[in-house]
């Protein structure tokens, strides 16, 4: 499936641990996810490449299923890319599958929807080995209030409320603003650990930040903070100054990134 430039077009599905990087994208002097993948690739092809992620994760957050695509004249075939990356990559950046797709594949032009999750602790004192992996916000939750806020946002809805600073130009013409559709919104309690919690986001896209403001105001209403009727006061505002705070970064989890099915008979 090589492009007409005789390149093969090669899809990650990478899995991080963000706690020692500041973020996804590619910056001087501190590390990153893409950094450090796109060195990896280049000392194993012998080609500098343009790793293309599906979502830029800031500092700080985890991945299960990253998808990244990057081009190439190299002969090396799947297997032998994962083994020999995975070589010499950190322990907490791992490849967990590759494959060749056909040229016009895009890890973010070509996406659907992702999937985050949110995971944090109500429990007075939590797991030193869970510190780097979910917020700690002691309080009695009450789960039917965060379900009942998780309807509210379900479906497409403006969420300027939930939206950081420069996460798009608002004076932009066209496009779709601020409007996203959230098709799954759940809250989960967390099999063995008491107190301990996952948000679930299915949507078609997310603004900056998105996922961790909808979380501390969740938590928030969760608490007794705010009710449901102030939290859907709040989507329906259009103004981040109204929702609750930005929860930490270390909860937040990619799932999953969502594509269009292979059509059967053509190679993946």
């Amino acid at each position: 499936m090589a492009t007409a430039a005789g390149q093969r077009n090669i899809r990650l599905l990478v899995a991080f641990d963000g706690s020692s990087y500041k973020g996804w994208q590619r910056q001087p002097d501190v590390p990153t996810i893409q950094g450090v993948l796109e060195d990896r690739i280049a000392a194993m092809t012998g080609e500098e490449v343009c790793l293309h992620g599906a979502g830029r994760t800031d500092a700080g957050v985890h991945a299960l299923g990253m998808v990244a695509n990057f081009h190439t004249r190299s002969t090396i075939p799947v297997p032998g890319l994962q083994r020999g990356l995975n070589s010499l990559l950190p322990r907490d950046i791992r490849i967990m599958a590759v494959r060749e797709e056909h040229p016009g594949f895009h890890s973010r032009f070509s996406a659907t929807g992702k999937t985050y999750r949110y995971d944090f602790c109500t429990a007075e004192v939590i797991l030193p080995t869970s510190r780097l992996y979910m917020a700690h916000r002691p309080c009695s939750l009450d789960a039917g209030a965060v379900h009942r806020c998780l309807r509210i946002i379900t479906g497409s809805h403006d969420f300027s409320s939930f939206e950081a600073a420069g996460s798009r130009d608002p004076e932009q013409p066209g496009g779709r603003g601020a409007v996203r559709t959230i098709s799954e919104a759940r809250c989960l309690p967390l099999s063995g650990q008491p107190g301990c919690w996952s948000l679930v986001f299915t949507g078609d896209g997310f603004l900056r930040h998105m996922v961790r403001n909808l979380a501390g105001t969740l938590i928030d209403a969760g608490r007794g903070r705010i009710s449901v009727d102030e939290f859907a006061a709040i989507l329906a505002g259009r103004d981040r100054t109204l929702a609750g705070p930005t929860a930490p970064a270390c909860g937040l989890f990619l799932v999953r990134v969502h594509y269009h099915p292979i059509p059967a008979g053509r190679d993946g």
